[in-house]
């Protein structure tokens, strides 16, 4: 294979934002060349053209810095890439981590150093290629993107902390940056930087309640059941409305994946709804396509719920493609069962998306053009710009969820859930967070109250509300009712505006009182609620 190597000098780009001095070493099967000289940008861009059109099987290496005596070269923007990434364990389980921490802090230098406008010319997986790939391409907006176009991505790093970052200005350029964009200055953010970034910006959606207004601290209430038997569901939703829980969504996931039990489900929450008044929104978090045909029978259907990854591959494991969900998307925007909200607009955001970085590597669907793996952090941001297309009331990442083999221990998780919300709130998402781990990783309940207290500074949107923190279907940890209680008082923040009106209303009253009834309150109430 013929190889190309370009190597930037040291600090060629601050001296220059667009300046080259590289040492140009063409190697093809019949000579080897050296060239010394220096380029301007276009001048570069042409040599490099002229080269490949000469011998299009050249490789370029165009990314290095020397630490001492020691020149680190990285041969592909997918490897800078994956050699920056603060460590953890799933891209060392992919063979594509830095192997020393010299070596991660030279790719960071070098990443640092690098013009946001190569992530346009450059892609990690080529467009031919990929859905995910075309739909960032092709939705890409150069007006947004302009005023940061000049810079490095370091530069856009300081630029981020400055104060001219304001909440306003950086919900104008979130359609100027892809993701790409956003994971590379990640990587050279300390976990204060992801925080004080991401807590200037709002994204707020409606349906029935407002979630992710400033000041504000939304839940998901989560009354799984490992039989899907409604008595036990019930007994957990009145737990958890009593308790202040369920302005983001009323969000159960089935065992069994069938459009009866979605349905039935389904009939259940807007049961309780109706009965109480209450303003929130229901889904029951089945396959896309069972949802659909759930709808086709009749299912009272809020939120449209699919987990997503940054590649088509990663997708196509999950049984989904783009024009999948813009089919359910357009479904279910058509049943109109939005809510006036607090601002008198009617809520129209209708898709409920769920993340985690590894899914692409867990299912082998994690490599570039190059055909080696791309780093779970930037694919996990990939996936934004899938659920960004969908304008969704809830995106959440369930950080700790797809196991150690991904994200080791407490620190790793922690790092990676700051990420995505960073990630997240800069390319216009809703963002969640499930605070979780499994019961094998290196983590307990202190590692997440650290990271709900984080996440709370931070402006997440919601959290998970988990009877006991414990999930008794999915056998794993996340948060409790009391666990959003807390962040609230600690941090001054308060539900979603409609959903605080509710709970100083006579619905929730008549919902205390009903309660504290001494028969059975799951069984009187499904005997009263639930259709024969």
């Amino acid at each position: 294979m013929s190889i190309v190597s370009i190597v930037p000098s040291e600090n060629a780009l601050r001296a220059h934002r667009f300046s080259y001095r590289p040492l140009l070493r063409c190697s093809v099967s019949d000579s080897t060349r050296d060239v010394t000289s220096s380029y301007q940008t276009s001048a570069l861009r042409q040599d490099t053209r002229a080269l490949q059109a000469k011998w299009p099987k050249l490789i370029f290496m165009s990314f290095g810095h020397t630490i001492g005596s020691v020149r680190h070269t990285f041969d592909t923007l997918r490897d800078l890439m994956a050699k920056a990434t603060p460590f953890r364990s799933g891209d060392a389980l992919a063979g594509i981590s830095a192997g020393s921490a010299e070596e991660r802090v030279a790719a960071q230098y070098a990443l640092a150093d690098l013009p946001l406008k190569q992530f346009l010319e450059t892609q990690l997986i080529a467009y031919e290629k990929d859905e995910v790939t075309r739909l960032i391409v092709d939705s890409h907006d150069p007006v947004a993107f302009a005023p940061i176009a000049s810079l490095s991505v370091g530069e856009f790093r300081d630029w981020l902390l400055s104060d001219e970052a304001t909440a306003e200005r950086l919900t104008t350029l979130s359609p100027g940056l892809t993701p790409e964009m956003v994971a590379a200055v990640c990587k050279l953010m300390r976990i204060q930087d992801l925080i004080l970034v991401a807590a200037k910006v709002r994204v707020v959606t409606r349906f029935r309640t407002t979630v992710g207004l400033r000041r504000r601290l939304s839940t998901r209430l989560q009354p799984n059941h490992p039989t899907d038997d409604v008595t036990g569901i019930a007994a957990s939703l009145l737990d958890g409305l009593m308790l202040g829980s369920g302005d983001a969504v009323i969000g159960i996931n089935p065992v069994s994946d069938n459009p009866s039990t979605v349905t039935r489900l389904l009939r259940m929450i807007d049961a309780f709804r109706d009965r109480f008044a209450i303003p929130a929104q229901n889904c029951v978090l089945a396959h896309i396509t069972t949802q659909m045909a759930a709808m086709e029978q009749g299912a009272p259907l809020d939120l449209l719920f699919q987990s997503i990854a940054g590649t088509e591959a990663a997708n196509t494991s999950f049984g989904i493609n783009l024009a999948m969900l813009e089919e359910g998307y357009d479904a279910a925007k058509s049943l109109n069962r939005g809510g006036v909200c607090a601002d008198g607009s009617i809520g129209r955001n209708v898709m409920y998306f769920e993340t985690g970085q590894g899914s692409a590597l867990s299912a082998n669907a994690h490599l570039g053009s190059d055909g080696k793996g791309i780093d779970q952090q930037t694919l996990e941001a990939r996936a934004y710009a899938v659920a960004r297309r969908f304008e969704p009331m809830l995106v959440n990442t369930v950080v700790g969820f797809i196991g150690p083999e991904y994200l080791y221990n407490g620190k790793q998780i922690t790092r990676a859930a700051l990420e995505d919300h960073f990630c997240g709130k800069l390319l216009g998402i809703p963002m969640g967070c499930d605070i979780c781990y499994t019961n094998h990783a290196e983590a307990d309940q202190d590692d997440m109250d650290a990271l709900l207290t984080l996440l709370g500074a931070a402006g997440i949107n919601y959290i998970m509300g988990v009877p006991g923190a414990d999930d008794i279907m999915l056998n794993y940890q996340s948060t409790s009712f009391h666990d959003a209680l807390y962040l609230r008082r600690t941090l001054g923040l308060r539900p979603a505006p409609e959903f605080e009106s509710w709970l100083e209303s006579d619905g929730f009253g008549r919902l205390c009182l009903e309660a504290s009834s001494p028969t059975s309150v799951a069984d009187s109430l499904l005997g009263r609620l639930l259709p024969a």
